[in-house]
């Protein structure tokens, strides 16, 4: 009897401590309500891969918080998964695409961008990055149709009365459904080609004599024959390059609203532009107030690795380990170059730890282990880490810049190559050519990164910048949409340039003016002294003749 009566007594204890921690957690999640104002209500327009992993970072933390989130997914969607269980809301809407159309279109434009695209010649890289975004744009316009003409979807979106929307910029179409819904607009974004969408949505001024166009791979500071490189760069990206088939986009936009309208006057409502870098990052140049650098929100203080890894890294004694990444979306690399990698790793007398899933390398070393995943932050947060080479993401180069690790990049597509120009310019970074670089420049690129202390140091200063913030990246975001959802919307940031036509922007109507004012003036005072000439000196003339 004793021993039930005990038992008992420790189940109702237990209880009890449940039921305190379930109104301390309620209580807690209030709490955050009532300091940001309110517990509101979010739409979220995601993408996939490495943008939804950032995105899901903030979305995480307004659930901490109270508010009420919503990811609408398609359900051909390949990392949003609505199966797991989450506090996270899912909408899943039925769409023409399979998901393993979807993910085989990935798969089957990153082989093209990284194989395929030739590298030489500017006109013909740049026409075929044109050519697969342009197949993208169809993708992402199909999925949005989906949405927007899914009457039963659009009726329960519109009921639901939500608060703000929360979008990734490169998937087009979260302006539209932030438009038909009445609802603030909060953009995630790290870059668009030639910054299109930043300055033609956004309003945001690129001075071309300081601020590098994104995919140039210049810095800013110019010599002048770049500063003519980076001028054609403009040119290209403002005349000729089109980073979606924005026609198309402005024919539908106008058939779902019933007005003519366009996709960036869509865009450039967008409240508040979350920005995924900082200047630990970016080179500086001019903001505006709805721009806010939030790079490295996903960051954080590194955890214990799995006893065997962590058995692994310290068996690498005072030589340290290399932390080998070339991203989530890269598989099946070509056997040679797996090869060429795997002979130059075998050479170092650091322990690797390579993400790679595929046919296990001829020439891997002893001293190299494969994994299918890696804690890739907790290994860069470990002591033991000399190096990390990476594709150049901006998730992976800012956990690096995080910890303190220099690094080593091999840029594949997208702003990869870019991103690590930046970090070779702030002297924390060493590049190479994945198609054409040999064992041997690997192998000198660690040793290098590795021997040389200046890219540690230029790492751990880059470390310090990030962490010594007024605010972490992560609250400054969630502020930001916190901000909006209080007020309604941030209009009170957004430039008058949004109101302004190319011709009023750039003042050439005033510069025209001017000049007309300026050429009447001369011509007024031309014809005056023209008749004070004919008036006094025809006379005098006369006179002389005489």
């Amino acid at each position: 009897m004793s021993e039930r009566n005990s038992n008992c007594k420790r189940s109702i204890t237990l209880t009890r401590m449940a039921v305190k921690w379930t109104w301390a957690l309620l209580l807690l999640q209030l709490s955050c309500c009532f300091s940001s104002g309110t517990c509101g209500k979010v739409l979220v327009w995601p993408m996939e891969y490495s943008h939804w992993m950032n995105i899901k970072t903030i979305l995480d933390e307004l659930v901490q918080r109270g508010h009420e989130v919503t990811v609408l997914a398609s359900s051909a969607s390949i990392l949003v998964d609505p199966s797991k269980t989450s506090a996270i809301k899912f909408e899943v809407y039925p769409t023409s695409l399979t998901k393993e159309d979807f993910e085989g279109f990935f798969v089957k434009m990153l082989n093209e961008w990284i194989y395929d695209i030739p590298k030489d010649s500017f006109w013909s890289h740049f026409s075929q990055i044109e050519k697969l975004t342009l197949k993208y744009s169809d993708c992402v316009q199909k999925l949005c149709k989906d949405v927007v003409f899914n009457k039963k979807l659009m009726t329960k979106l519109q009921e639901a009365k939500f608060d703000v929307l929360l979008a990734d910029a490169i998937a087009l179409c979260g302006d539209l459904l932030a438009e038909v819904l009445k609802t603030p607009l909060v953009y995630s974004l790290r870059f668009s080609p030639g910054y299109s969408f930043e300055k033609h949505s956004g309003g945001l001024p690129f001075p071309p004599s300081y601020v590098p166009v994104m995919l140039s791979e210049l810095s800013d500071q110019m010599t002048f024959m770049e500063r003519v490189k980076n001028m054609i760069y403009v040119l290209y990206f403002d005349f000729w390059f089109q980073i979606f088939n924005v026609k198309t986009w402005d024919l539908f936009y106008s058939e779902v609203l019933g007005r003519p309208a366009t996709l960036y006057e869509m865009m450039g409502k967008a409240d508040i532009w979350l920005i995924r870098t900082y200047w630990d990052f970016e080179f500086p140049r001019p903001l505006l107030p709805n721009f806010e650098f939030v790079g490295g929100l996903h960051c954080k203080p590194a955890r214990p690795l799995p006893k065997e890894m962590e058995d692994f890294v310290q068996s690498s004694g005072e030589n340290g380990v290399v932390v080998f990444s070339l991203g989530s979306m890269v598989s099946n690399m070509k056997e040679e170059r797996a090869n060429v990698i795997a002979a130059a790793l075998a050479q170092l007398p650091q322990k690797v730890l390579w993400r790679f899933d595929g046919k296990k390398p001829d020439t891997l070393g002893s001293n190299t282990q494969l994994y299918k995943w890696l804690p890739q932050n907790d290994l860069l947060g470990h002591p033991q880490t000399k190096a990390f080479v990476t594709h150049g993401g901006a998730n992976g180069i800012y956990e690096a810049i995080y910890h303190g690790i220099p690094m080593v990049g091999i840029p594949l597509f997208g702003e990869q190559a870019d991103n690590m120009a930046h970090m070779k310019t702030k002297g924390a970074a060493v590049t190479l050519d994945f198609t054409t670089m040999s064992s041997a420049d690997l192998l000198s690129a660690l040793k290098m990164v590795i021997n040389d202390p200046i890219y540690k140091e230029n790492a751990v200063r880059l470390s310090k910048i990030h962490h010594d913030q007024p605010m972490k990246p992560l609250d400054r975001a969630v502020f930001w949409i916190e901000f909006v959802m209080r007020h309604g919307g941030a209009k009170h940031l957004r430039v008058a340039a949004h109101d302004l036509s190319w011709a009023q922007y750039h003042s050439l109507d005033v510069i025209g003016f001017l000049l007309a004012c300026g050429a009447a003036v001369m011509f007024v005072l031309t014809k005056c002294c023209l008749l004070c000439y004919r008036k006094f000196a025809t006379p005098r003339k006369k006179g002389k003749q005489e």
